[in-house]
């Protein structure tokens, strides 16, 4: 099975992280995509960077996306808002499995200012190999909430 391409993005809080876990995910041989920062702003808006990277996953529903930013939720909020979208701010292995097994996120948002480095590779390793269940409940579920952000 090919591994799935990742889209990366950040603001200035979660940069770091962000260059970190792309040298970890390449050397795990993922196709890998920066759409930025480039460089440290300490200035910069993070809609600039994770509305572009939402519109990416939600078009190549067999991508994912790893955003960061301080506390993740900023993050959050802005790519839940692009439809077909399924973010998620994870802290433990056990929340980022079930994520994606059962709610079949594809978006997880990384608080950078709250995890230790080892933590969150570890969480986005777990992340990125859990596979959506399929399970006619987990199904249903995404429906009504898809049916229920229809505009």
């Amino acid at each position: 099975m090919a591994k799935k391409k990742i889209y990366l993005a950040s603001d200035h809080g979660g940069f770091s992280y962000k260059q970190r876990v792309m040298k970890f995910l390449l050397k795990l041989a993922y196709e890998v995509v920066d759409l930025g920062p480039y460089k440290f702003k300490n200035n910069d808006d993070y809609p600039d960077y994770v509305i572009p990277l939402a519109k990416k996953v939600a078009k190549d529903k067999k991508s994912l996306g790893i955003v960061f930013c301080r506390n993740g939720q900023g993050v959050c909020i802005a790519t839940n808002k692009v439809k077909g979208v399924r973010a998620v701010t994870v802290f433990t292995k056990k929340m980022a499995m079930s994520t994606k097994r059962d709610d079949n996120a594809n978006i997880l948002c990384v608080p950078s200012d709250y995890m230790a480095l080892l933590k969150v590779k570890s969480i986005v390793k777990v992340w990125i190999g859990t596979e959506f269940s399929k399970e006619a409940r987990h199904k249903r579920r995404l429906k009504k909430v898809e049916k229920a952000t229809k505009r």
